[in-house]
Parts: C-alpha cells; structure tokens; sequence
C-alpha cells in the first residue's frame, strides 16, 4: 500500500532543519537518530544514486532476496523496498575529535540560535551514528587545552550507546589545543584510518595545522568541520560594543559601524588561511555555519568515507 501524499503539516525531515527548530524537539539521542535516519532517508529517494550505493546497511529489494530482511520502517517511509545487509566490518577506523574549549559554548543570539557547542555536540553524534551504521569501528576524543574524554574506536551498538553518553556530559572550559587529541588518534590508528575534527579553530594555528599534516604523512585521512556561528563573521548592532574573550577573558571595545567591513575582511582572511594551510595536503576543510541544517556536513562526510572504498 503506498504511503499517503505528504501535507503541509507532515514532519519536515530532521537533517533540512534549522539549528533554532531542531533544539526545540528534544535531546542530543533522539535528534542524532532522527537527523541520521532523515538524511538516509533522502539518500535514498534522491536520483544521484552514487551516495546511496556506497552505503553499506541497505540496498534495493531483488527478486530472492528474502522477506525478513526487508526495512519496513523504510518502506514506511518511502513505499519502496529495501533490504538489510549483513556485512563484514569493514577495515576502516574513525576518530571523531570535538572541541569543548570555552570560546565554542557562544550563541550570537542565544534566545534563537543554540551554541557552537551544542551544534558541534550534534554533529559529531550523527556522524558516529553514520559511521557505526555503515559498520565502521569509530573512537571519541573530547578536547580543549588537554585530552577530557577518549573512547577507543570500536563498532556496534553499545559504542553507539557510549559515544552519545559522552558526548552529553560534556562542559565547555579552558582554552583550545588539539594538539594532544590529533597525537592520540595518530597513535592508536595503527591502520588506515579517518580523523575528523570538529572546531570553531579559535586557536594558535600553526601548531594544530602541523598536527594535521603529521596525519596526513602516517597515511591517514582527515576532514576539518570549521564551525562560524553567523555573528563571528558579521558584526551586529550599532554604537560602541564591548567584546570579551571566554578563554583568556581579555576585552577589547569598538564602533561597530566603523570596523564592520574591516572585521568581516579579517575574518575572511582567518578563513582563507586555513584552507591555504590544510587543503594543498590533502586535508579537507568545510566551513559550517551553526545558523544553518547539519544535511550539508553529513553529504561531505559520507562522500569522504565512499571514497575510501
């Protein structure tokens, strides 16, 4: 029976929301879940099959395939039917590190727009929760001036339990350093292996830039979700304002109208000099503005993990 067509009040999916809806609906398990299963969802409606091929948990129904594997919550979903797939793990590893440095738990409009925090906290959730499901072995590090948490990389359902554990608990503080979270990741993949950092790069970038690169030259990949909170690039408001530094607490008071351009140009500049640093070794980094849906970080990760086969 197919599924009754859509009406303007059926539920949006989770991974095309705003920040500023989808803190509303719950905490960081069901929303994880319900952003992955979103964006699943519509990598299997979309035409551009290459991302859906590449996903090893579900595939097209074929005539022999037998019924007690089929999705039903799927075919639900989308009136088409999809078969579970069984498969050996894979021999990738993955360590997700996330910045919880005091500079990340910052809102330019905090009665709208959640933190750097809460969007990185999301973020890393559903891309463990996407690299568990494709059966790859996945690791936690939780960071600022010093390791906080690190959970070896392992796969199946209780890390999934695990990984979203710690990542609830966590509580911004210090200043940023992933220089010792990017040492132990370097250590413990022995093999092959995919390092992502999630950070609002508020940091001494020469240090961290070596770090990278010094995975890249053990032969691993790594990816850099950059986040900017809209407010970081564009100055707001008019007259005179006072900014404050939450890591070191240094003050420092403007005009706004007078260094808007400058500012935006600075920043710009600050952004550029990343990419300048990491992308000629062949390291991504993705800019991610915390104002806007977590679907475009999710499409970028799993494009990353398809081409590593």
């Amino acid at each position: 029976m197919a599924s009754p067509p859509a009406s303007p009040t059926s539920p949006r999916r989770a991974d095309l929301l705003p920040p500023r809806e989808l803190a509303a609906l719950g905490g960081l398990e069901l929303l994880s879940r319900a952003v992955v299963e979103g964006f699943l969802m519509g990598l299997h409606r979309s035409p551009h099959r290459g991302f859906s091929a590449e996903f090893a948990e579900l595939r097209g129904y074929r005539p022999g395939d037998e019924i007690r594997h089929i999705d039903w919550r799927m075919y639900a979903r989308s009136d088409r039917f999809y078969i579970k797939q069984f498969e050996e793990e894979t021999n990738l590893r993955a360590y997700l590190l996330l910045d919880v440095s005091a500079s990340m738990d910052w809102s330019s409009s905090p009665e709208t727009l959640p933190t750097k925090l809460w969007y990185g906290q999301l973020l890393t959730a559903a891309l463990a929760l996407l690299l568990l499901r494709q059966g790859d072995r996945t690791g936690l590090g939780i960071f600022d001036d010093q390791v906080r948490e690190w959970l070896p990389d392992r796969g199946g359902r209780r890390q999934r339990g695990e990984i979203l554990r710690r990542l609830q608990g966590v509580r911004a503080q210090g200043t940023t350093d992933p220089g010792e979270a990017l040492k132990t990741a370097a250590l413990r993949l022995r093999r092959r292996g995919l390092v992502v950092l999630v950070s609002d790069l508020l940091l001494d970038p020469q240090p961290a830039v070596r770090s990278l690169r010094f995975l890249r030259h053990r032969g691993h990949q790594v990816m850099v979700f950059h986040l900017l909170d809209p407010g970081e690039r564009d100055l707001q408001g008019t007259g005179s304002i006072r900014f404050r530094d939450p890591e070191t607490g240094d003050e420092l008071k403007v005009d706004v109208p007078e260094m808007r351009r400058d500012y935006r140009a600075a920043v710009d500049r600050a952004v550029e000099e990343w990419r300048r640093s990491l992308r000629p070794h062949g390291i991504d980094h993705h800019l991610l503005d915390t104002s806007l849906p977590l679907s475009r970080a999710l499409r970028l990760a799993l494009a990353k993990r398809a081409r590593l086969g």
